[in-house]
């Protein structure tokens, strides 16, 4: 039945949708979530998020939580073009969000931090509230970005005025985060469309990830492509595993063979399934942090 249903739903996604993104969130539908959309975490236009819920959890075992921030240079991107992810992420048996977060133009930084972690506090007070009860969600959260969204995620993860701002302690509310393909040695910067995010060139000061690894004390995995042909995998992933690894701060830097920037997201759809696996070693970091959140590298 599986199989028949790769095959069909394809054909009937491409019939029906108008765009390459359109196919590859149609063709995820082969995996289950019961998804609410648009709920609020704030009273703005684009302060909104998706909530993908698993099967409901019967054995009273706890369900872990992401909340996974898209990358689009921060000045494109719309929650609903990564449904892809959050099922896929739900198949696992993950309850997924995925916010919008203010761009550019219209915001630069540290806008875009502000949404993130004003999302972070309203996703968690949501997922304790008793209608999720039966979910049995987990009160810390696993932050999860790509490209742009990676380095939201790892500047909520390592800088406290982010999420002190909404009243919550970093190391209390989190788990960990996950980082694909992420900017984290981002000055100076090189793509145009990214240099007045951040004011180039008056960088702003403690804006660069890379300069705050010895506040990394929650686990991170660095999810590297193999060849990323926009931001450089050696000076970023790992540069910055490197840092990491100089001071004894809990990471894991996985490369996943045959990707590049975009496709790295893209091993999340059926579309891609022939590139390496990025399930995995997220799978595999969950549980770890869960347990003893103890320090692996791979380079």
């Amino acid at each position: 039945m599986r199989f028949k249903q790769l095959i069909v739903i394809p054909v009937l996604t491409a019939l029906n949708a108008c765009s390459p993104q359109g196919i590859v969130n149609g063709i995820s539908k082969v995996y289950f979530a019961d998804v609410v959309r648009d709920l609020r975490y704030g009273q703005l236009e684009r302060q909104k998020y998706d909530l993908y819920l698993p099967a409901r959890n019967k054995s009273k075992i706890t369900t872990p939580v992401i909340v996974f921030f898209y990358g689009g240079s921060w000045n494109r991107g719309e929650k609903s073009d990564y449904e892809f992810v959050a099922r896929r992420l739900t198949a696992q048996g993950y309850i997924v969000a995925v916010p919008n977060y203010r761009l550019f133009p219209a915001v630069a930084y540290p806008d875009f931090l502000v949404d993130c972690a004003a999302a972070v506090k309203v996703i968690q007070e949501e997922l304790q509230s008793v209608k999720y009860r039966d979910f049995h969600p987990e009160q810390k959260l696993t932050l999860m970005g790509h490209s742009a969204g990676a380095y939201n995620a790892a500047m909520l993860a390592m800088d406290d005025r982010w999420l002190n701002a909404e009243g919550l302690d970093r190391m209390t509310v989190l788990r960990g985060w996950i980082g694909l393909a992420g900017p984290y040695d981002l000055y100076p910067i090189v793509l145009e469309d990214v240099k007045p995010v951040f004011f180039y060139p008056n960088y702003p000061p403690n804006s660069n990830p890379i300069e705050l690894v010895e506040f990394s004390d929650l686990p991170a995995l660095i999810l590297a492509p193999e060849n990323d042909e926009l931001i450089s995998t050696e000076r970023h992933s790992y540069s910055f595993s490197k840092a990491l690894d100089r001071l004894n701060k809990p990471y894991t830097l996985v490369t996943v063979a045959g990707t590049g920037h975009i496709s790295l997201i893209g091993t999340f759809s059926p579309v891609l399934f022939f590139k390496g696996s990025t399930l995995e070693p997220i799978n595999n970091f969950i549980k770890k942090v869960g347990s003893e959140g103890s320090k692996v590298t791979r380079f």
